[in-house]
């Protein structure tokens, strides 16, 4: 054992030291960077040298620079950023719903309802009354409006959630691909042993948080490994790398696999979202992504999404979900408006055009045409009832088709004893006939001896009157397009009360006040049935709403307070402490200066031996 060896030991002790001030440094000048995760030198005594039977040390060697990182904690703050990332996007959105409802502050459709049926109840006090016609008009134009508005916030969100669901797919792939690219680069500088890409590592680690804020994904890195040496919380994975989501392949080591984001083949521009395999085979994802931002999109705008059916909008979804209850509320507005206003006679009636062809099966045209029966009424100009006929609706009724059952214009039209006389000359037959119109158009119109006479139909539960819209008070079809009748807008006071053409008749005014009470059905687009009155159905739909946006806040607030739980325990094991750090530094500093002083001794001992020589 030499001196030059003795100085070799020194010297090798001042390089470790020197590394170890420089990555204690590395640490100090990150402690504020979220992301950074703090380092320790690996140090392992050197090879002895075995001379004459004695074993003397050579030094110190720095094996590794690694980072102290722990991979179970790391998942658990990765799938907690996901929870919150879900919960915060869903309260914001809902908490935008909950301020189209404003129905707390005396305002809104609850109570548009109330003035529309206090307004009817006005008239129904002097049915001839023009003022009252004319404050009627103005109440039903109020509530119609605020139906449309609020519907059409709700699909102006909707179809907001949509175009932001495309940013945030964009968003994805543009993180898929620098994944990748990391991958690559710590592969080519880990494949030298005992080198480690720690801050490349760092910045994968970054983007798989930044990644789950987005969506949910499971992530396999090969073996994870412990290494107690350097801290006892240390587990940091191998140098594989897997990541898929929704059991699709995403990133696999270097190569990147791209969610693919697509709205081509849909009317309405919702996208579907799918991953494309190598022959060019998509495989839909939109209804199996979940978690963060993304799930939340998917969740609130919907999921299920078929070209041909809804215009190509959802079928679920929170949003989707309120759209659809507002149109069930429109539809059962107008069409039990309609069923009681059709009891008003008319010179004639006349549905709109209709997308309905005349063999056509009513029920499967329309999901709330029921089985049973209505009355046509005929009466003369002093207001007698001079005639009555019942027709019928069943499941294969259609309106000019008798293949299986007699049809709507069959029955109306067919010569038959209805006031049961043995005349043959006053019946319904005789005073007005239907036509069904290659355009999609229902008339009821006056014979030729016809005069004076006048027409109503009373529904006995079909909906028939209202879903057709022979006599519209209220038109439209649900709440994109609830509106009043233009020419009770143009001019209210030819708008009527009565049933019977007479003065001093206010039977419809009376029979729209009752409505109010009413149980009546409310229809989805699913086929379900809801029993409900009006005012109990929105209010069911408002407390949903509310409900909602208090259930994600709740949710929020737990899951912030859990991961502000786990990013404490991580920061713990991977953040920098910077007192930890200065007093390493002092350490360090220490060892320099001893091994400095080393150096200094074997110098001077060479001194000494060098003056023996001279």
């Amino acid at each position: 054992m030499s001196l030059f060896s003795t100085l070799n030991t020194g010297t090798s002790g001042l390089n470790a030291a020197q590394v170890a001030v420089a990555t204690t440094s590395q640490n100090i000048a990150n402690v504020d960077n979220a992301f950074y995760t703090r380092q320790r030198v690996t140090q392992s005594a050197s090879l002895a040298l075995n001379t004459q039977g004695v074993s003397v040390g050579t030094g110190v060697t720095i094996t590794s620079i690694v980072r102290i990182h722990d991979e179970f904690v790391f998942t658990k703050l990765r799938n907690a950023t996901t929870d919150v990332a879900y919960d915060t996007y869903s309260t914001q959105v809902l908490e935008e719903v909950s301020q189209y409802f404003p129905d707390l502050d005396e305002s809104g459709i609850s109570q548009d309802l109330q003035d529309y049926f206090a307004s009817w109840n006005d008239l129904a006090s002097n049915a001839s009354e023009g003022s009252q016609k004319i404050a009627l008009v103005q109440s039903a134009a109020n509530l119609t409006t605020d139906i449309k508005s609020t519907r059409n916030d709700l699909r102006s969100l909707q179809d907001s959630v949509n175009t932001q669901l495309k940013t945030s797919i964009d968003e994805i792939n543009s993180i898929g691909q620098q994944l990748a690219d990391l991958n690559k680069q710590i592969s080519n500088v880990e494949s030298e042993e005992g080198n480690y890409a720690n801050d490349l590592r760092d910045q994968r680690d970054e983007l798989e948080l930044t990644l789950s804020k987005l969506v949910n994904f499971a992530v396999s890195k090969g073996d994870i490994s412990g290494n107690t040496k350097v801290d006892v919380n240390m587990t940091d994975s191998g140098t594989e790398y897997y990541l898929n989501i929704s059991g699709a392949s995403f990133v696999d080591g270097s190569t990147f696999h791209p969610l693919v984001i697509d709205n081509s083949s849909n009317e309405s521009s919702y996208y579907s979202i799918y991953s494309e395999s190598q022959d060019g085979t998509r495989y839909n994802l939109t209804e199996q992504l979940t978690g963060g931002k993304v799930g939340a999109m998917l969740d609130l705008r919907g999921r299920v999404i078929d070209s041909s059916v809804n215009g190509g909008y959802p079928q679920d979804g929170t949003i989707q979900k309120y759209i659809d209850k507002l149109d069930s509320l429109a539809q059962t507005i107008i069409t039990e408006t309609n069923n009681i206003y059709a009891q008003s006679a008319q010179e004639k009636m006349q549905s709109p055009t209709l997308d309905l062809k005349s063999d056509t099966a009513l029920q499967n045209a329309f999901n709330n045409i029921e089985d049973g029966t209505f009355d046509i009424i005929i009466y003369n100009n002093a207001g007698e009832e001079v005639a009555r006929k019942s027709i019928n609706v069943g499941n294969a009724t259609s309106m000019n088709d008798d293949t299986f059952t007699p049809s709507i214009v069959t029955q109306i039209n067919t010569s038959t004893d209805d006031n049961a006389d043995n005349n043959a000359l006053n019946d319904v037959d005789d005073y007005f006939t239907a036509t069904f119109m290659d355009n999609g158009t229902f008339t009821l119109s006056p014979t030729v001896t016809n005069s004076g006479y006048t027409i109503a139909i009373k529904d006995n539960g079909t909906n028939f009157p209202g879903a057709i819209g022979v006599s519209q008070f209220f038109t439209g079809t649900d709440a994109s397009n609830i509106d009043v009748a233009t020419e009770y807008k143009k001019d209210p006071s030819s708008m009527q009360g009565y049933s019977a053409p007479v003065t001093g008749n206010n039977t419809v005014a009376n029979a729209m006040v009752q409505l109010q009470y009413d149980t009546l059905s409310f229809y989805s687009e699913n086929g379900a049935t809801v029993k409900d009155s009006l005012e109990g159905f929105y209010s069911s739909l408002t407390t949903s709403v509310a409900t909602a946006a208090s259930a994600s806040s709740g949710s929020l607030d737990t899951n912030s307070a859990l991961y502000t739980t786990i990013y404490n325990e991580f920061q713990s094991v991977s953040g920098v402490n910077k007192d930890e750090e200065l007093a390493n530094l002092i350490q360090y500093q220490s060892s320099y200066s001893a091994a400095a002083k080393i150096i200094t001794t074997i110098d001077e001992m060479l001194d000494v031996l060098l003056g023996i020589k001279s």
